[in-house]
């Protein structure tokens, strides 16, 4: 491989737990996020990305100000979302808020924009359920002419008529906008038909389930006379200093998140097994560094993939243990993917 991948880390704002077992305060999360990011940069990662929830296990619903907290304190690395739930929100008010982060960060804002894998937000924000594709649909159009055009017009049936309409700030740079994939065809092309690169959310099962998915991406392309974007993944994991330890400090905040979520949308309990099994033969990245960056490396082959991205936080896990996989992440697993993929 020759072409220039990207590693990235992405986050949720998850509650930590402290060292007296005690679940940290959503600002305590917020201001030690900021910290993360940071050291992101300073290991050598080249992406940061963080995700809206609108829920008591994570501290992020706002993830704008996140970013530019950590604009002002970094230089180089980009500061992406991960992901915008753009059914539930204003295409312009995100499009202003990006741009008030590019801004910010002299050119290194992108957004990430899906429907989500959480609805949370449609109740609390408003929006019917039964909308669900046609708020995505109509939104994502609104946003595509915003990007594009200084000059707005459009016409949908969410949202009044625009007529000619700017949006402020105009941002200096175009703000690099993904869409986030959960593995329909149908959102493959869509992409593809908006000329947008596309991020594959690969959170279970083999990574390898998604070839057709990049595949088809490459077609549709084709068939639009377009040439192809880059194309990412992100998957959850952890990096420890032996594969054993990595286990242990991931496993029980990982299985916490489980079970809340699960106990939502019914779910089995997650068995010691069945953990082991994903980091076996699934979408999970947990070891020590060299096992990590072997199991990236080789989806990376198999996708042909631009960017890769691991979603570090997982449930109620200690600060230190998260900044020290971060370290390891950028120092360690990084550098070996890309000796072996060279």
């Amino acid at each position: 491989m020759t072409k220039n991948i990207e590693f990235g880390l992405d986050t949720f704002g998850d509650v930590t737990r402290l060292q007296n077992g005690k679940l940290a305060s959503h600002g305590q999360v917020l201001r030690e996020l900021v910290e993360e990011g940071v050291l992101a940069e300073q290991v050598g990662v080249d992406v940061f990305g963080v995700g809206e929830h609108h829920r008591a296990d994570f501290a992020v619903s706002a993830i704008e100000p996140v970013l530019a907290a950590i604009a002002v304190k970094t230089d180089k690395i980009k500061l992406a979302s991960a992901v915008t739930v753009l059914s539930s929100d204003d295409p312009i008010r995100v499009y202003e808020r990006f741009a008030t982060v590019q801004a910010l960060s002299n050119g290194r804002a992108e957004m990430i924009v899906g429907r989500g894998s959480f609805t949370e937000s449609f109740p609390l924000f408003g929006f019917d359920m039964a909308d669900y594709d046609k708020l995505f649909s109509e939104k994502l159009d609104l946003l595509a002419q915003l990007l594009k055009e200084e000059k707005v017009s459009w016409k949908g049936t969410i949202r009044p008529e625009l007529k000619k309409v700017t949006v402020y700030p105009r941002p200096e740079a175009p703000i690099k906008t993904w869409i986030g994939v959960g593995g329909s065809p149908e959102s493959v092309v869509r992409t593809a038909s908006y000329n947008m690169p596309m991020l594959l959310a690969v959170i279970g099962g083999a990574a390898s389930r998604f070839k057709p998915y990049v595949d088809l991406y490459k077609r549709a392309h084709e068939q639009f006379g377009t040439k192809p974007q880059p194309v990412g993944m992100h998957s959850p994991g952890h990096v420890g200093p032996t594969d054993a330890e990595a286990q242990e400090e991931y496993f029980e905040g990982y299985q916490k998140m489980h079970v809340l979520i699960g106990r939502e949308r019914g779910w089995p309990p997650l068995k010691k097994e069945d953990f082991l099994r994903e980091i076996s033969h699934g979408s999970l990245y947990v070891g020590g560094p060299e096992t990590v960056a072997r199991k990236i490396a080789g989806n990376l082959k198999t996708l042909d993939l631009d960017r890769f991205t691991l979603k570090y936080s997982a449930g109620p896990q200690l600060f230190s243990t998260q900044t020290r996989g971060i370290e390891l992440f950028g120092t360690k697993v990084i550098p070996m993917v890309r000796d072996m993929l060279a």
